[in-house]
């Protein structure tokens, strides 16, 4: 994912992205804790992205406990 895909981003949007790349890079780690992960650089990627998801979160002052919360 791109910055800018992430900036122009709905609030909704992005929190709901953020749960994606969350389950993704937790599913990446277990994957590669036992060794079934080929492609060890998704892992990074995976990383990369909750990160800058994150950031942009809290760029826009979003709660992201009451939004997951809420959900």
């Amino acid at each position: 994912m791109k910055a800018s895909e992430a900036h122009s981003m709905h609030d909704v949007e992005l929190v709901e992205k953020l749960k994606e790349a969350r389950e993704e890079a937790f599913n990446l780690r277990l994957r590669h804790a036992t060794g079934e992960l080929e492609d060890s650089h998704s892992l990074s990627r995976a990383r990369r992205d909750v990160a800058r998801l994150l950031t942009i979160a809290k760029q826009r002052n979003i709660d992201l406990e009451r939004e997951s919360s809420a959900k």
